[in-house]
């Protein structure tokens, strides 16, 4: 699974630390997620999306196999 979370962190204009703190994980945790090294449970999804205010679709990308 692939996500655009950098790109709505940059559009957004916040850091990978300002993230992390609106949804209640470690900066750490959005560094593996920008650089698809870590999938997140459906909570953590939801609350990237909602800072976002966007669909979690929006926000990831599904690949089937």
């Amino acid at each position: 699974m692939k996500n655009r979370i950098k790109e709505f962190r940059a559009r957004f204009n916040l850091t990978q630390d300002e993230l992390a703190q609106k949804v209640g994980v470690r900066r750490e945790t959005i560094v593996f997620l920008e650089k698809n090294k870590y999938n997140p449970s459906l909570l953590l999804a939801y609350k990237l999306a909602r800072v976002f205010s966007v669909p979690i679709e929006a926000l990831f990308l599904f690949e089937e196999d």
